[in-house]
């Protein structure tokens, strides 16, 4: 029987102090404008053994020859046969501030119908950011976490051949268009909540004095204090060492494919009684062959034998008292031997009678 998995925060665990229930501002807020950039490009494999992009995929074979075109070397694509390269799509994350010279890695995925990319070598392509600018150059040998083995109907594949990466692949060539941080900075709260906002703010102005306020749950406005105006970077650091006692609503997740139910610490059952039961009706039918006697003038016949099962199981009941825990929950569910597929069920028929106060969120 299958059966769930359940990952919990009981509320039988002994009580925690504010300090070790506290989270590191670092962990809760980014700053406005200080962010990632996505970058990509287009580019070739070449040095492949046999297992690059096959004839009938067109572009790889015009990309060759401009690139050759380029080098001095005229030659026809429609001329071209060349089983070594294959065409990709390459992928890179420019951190902030990051400046040039430095080197980041790069996501390299086949894009035409290459069996595997192992053993190539990825040739100079300029990665660029959705204004236009090449942000990046990326080259090199690169790195699967699979491999293609055999031929024709007898091939073994393991992993993902067709995607690769080159660590520290590419070489920034233009700064990263990132925010300088002035008088004014603005938080961006990870997870919106008005109360977490509130505590971000009274621990702020608690340390640096007033100099924040929150503009809504997931954005708080925050002006350099006077002793920073030089430092701008040593009072982010020293700001997101603060901790705070974040706030969360209570919810339960399910996932019923995978059979995962988690649920927090602070989810409150009204008082409920609950009764489980199936009724599986079976109909089977057979057919059997009828045969005549010998030397009869009978003929041989298809006829169907049909059946009919019922089964009932008995029903099974749980019974909840006020101020019922997740503990006694989950005790209650397991006693009466739910799967997964029960257990959600049982918990959507709880939110809407009402007797759930929680947020029941299906993924």
């Amino acid at each position: 029987m299958k059966r769930a998995l359940l990952l919990l925060f009981l509320s039988g665990f002994p009580a925690l102090s504010s300090a070790d229930a506290a989270t590191r501002l670092k962990e809760l807020i980014s700053l406005e404008g200080v962010r990632d950039n996505q970058l990509l490009g287009y580019g070739l494999v070449v040095g492949l053994a046999g297992t690059g992009d096959r004839q009938q995929t067109l572009f790889p074979a015009q990309s060759l020859t401009n690139l050759l075109e380029r080098m001095g070397l005229t030659v026809s694509p429609t001329t071209i046969q060349v089983k070594n390269t294959a065409a990709v799509m390459v992928t890179a994350t420019l951190p902030p501030f990051i400046e040039p010279g430095a080197r980041i890695d790069v996501t390299i995925a086949a894009v035409g119908d290459a069996p595997s990319l192992q053993g190539g070598v990825l040739l100079m392509t300029g990665l660029k950011g959705p204004d236009g600018q090449v942000y990046a150059v990326a080259q090199g040998p690169t790195v699967l976490g699979g491999f293609v083995a055999g031929g024709g109907t007898n091939v073994r594949v393991v992993n993902h051949p067709t995607v690769a990466r080159i660590p520290n692949g590419a070489i920034v060539e233009r700064a990263a268009p990132s925010r300088n941080l002035g008088d004014l900075l603005r938080l961006q709260l990870r997870r919106a909540d008005f109360t977490t906002a509130a505590r971000v703010v009274e621990v702020l102005n608690k340390r640096f004095g007033s100099i924040a306020q929150a503009e809504n749950a997931a954005l708080i406005s925050v002006r350099l204090p006077a002793n920073y105006r030089q430092n701008t970077t040593g009072f982010v650091a020293d700001m997101e060492q603060l901790t705070v006692e974040t706030d969360r609503g209570a919810q339960i997740v399910v996932n019923e494919r995978t059979g995962t139910i988690i649920m927090g610490k602070d989810v409150q059952i009204a008082p409920v009684a609950m009764m489980q039961g199936s009724l599986t009706v079976e109909i089977q039918t057979r057919l059997a062959v009828s045969q005549p006697n010998p030397l009869s003038s009978g003929t041989t016949q298809v006829v169907p034998e049909t059946s009919v099962d019922v089964k009932q199981e008995q029903t099974r009941n749980v019974l909840l008292k006020n101020g019922a825990t997740v503990e006694e929950l989950v005790r209650a569910l397991t006693a009466i031997g739910s799967t997964p597929r029960d257990i959600i069920s049982i918990l959507q028929n709880l939110k809407d009678a009402g007797a759930l106060d929680a947020e029941l969120k299906v993924i």
